[in-house]
């Protein structure tokens, strides 16, 4: 279902090239049939070279979309087939191309004391994983953090986080790359472990990850987790020993928030 962040039609399909090799690991089984898949790869050559040779991971699976055989009137459809392609990864290319339509979203609007009310920041080193649009890291930044490291995989969203950190005068914010499965500090280097909407793909290891880089006495906040539906992930936090309560997010359901002392 469209998101309706952007307008995608104006996009090129070559904007595939702006992706990361996080990102184009999830493609196979992003859900969309295969034939338009297969028809813009191979009108796309380019973009198809790109994608096997930035994660080699997918390779099989884009040399699977070349070989399909389609019917000659397919042909007809290929700018169709675009921007089906660019409207399920609307995400992504809002990421890659516009992170100001992601951070304009209502849903951002949240109220910051839903963070700041659970732990207190000043003197603080702090980790925000997954930082995305820097929401959680320029909280902790602007509430008196020593240094906050805003730990994102997506190297636009880095450089759109690095400056409004300018634009905003904070000496105290870094943005730096990794994943929540690898983050790249030393065991027991944060005072404050940090992340939003990034939890739940492997828990377990993601988990792991987040406890190895607090500090003993520190704090792990997942702000927000969860939506009131997503039972599954609601069950693993609370019996990794995490506390709960609910917010609202401006024009959307309300959501989770998860906290606890390493």
């Amino acid at each position: 279902m469209p998101l309706n962040w952007m307008d995608v039609t104006p996009l090129s399909f070559n904007a595939l090239l702006l992706l990361e090799r996080v990102q184009l690991r999830w493609l196979p089984g992003w859900g969309l049939p295969k034939e338009p898949w297969a028809l813009a790869l191979q009108a796309n050559p380019v973009v198809a070279w790109f994608l096997r040779h930035k994660c080699p991971e997918i390779a099989p699976w884009v040399d699977e979309l070349l070989a399909l055989e389609l019917p000659p009137e397919a042909a007809a459809r290929l700018r169709e087939a675009e921007v089906l392609i660019l409207q399920s990864l609307e995400d992504l290319m809002v990421y890659a191309v516009d992170p100001a339509r992601y951070d304009a979203q209502p849903f951002m609007r949240w109220d910051d004391c839903e963070l700041t009310d659970l732990v207190d920041f000043s003197g603080k080193t702090v980790l925000d994983i997954g930082a995305g649009t820097g929401k959680l890291a320029f909280i902790a930044a602007g509430a008196g953090a020593a240094a906050v490291f805003a730990v994102e995989p997506v190297e636009n969203l880095r450089r759109y986080m690095r400056a409004r950190a300018r634009e905003r005068g904070l000496t105290n914010f870094y943005a730096v790359d990794g994943l929540i499965t690898d983050i790249p500090f030393p065991q027991g280097f944060a005072d404050v472990v940090l992340g939003g909407h990034v939890f739940g793909d492997f828990p377990e290891a993601e988990l792991a990850e987040l406890e190895r880089v607090a500090k003993a006495g520190g704090s792990i906040i997942l702000c927000p987790a969860s939506t009131i539906s997503e039972s599954e992930r609601h069950e693993f936090l609370i019996a990794h020993g995490f506390s709960w309560a609910t917010f609202e997010e401006p024009s959307s359901a309300p959501v989770r928030k998860y906290w606890k002392t390493r």
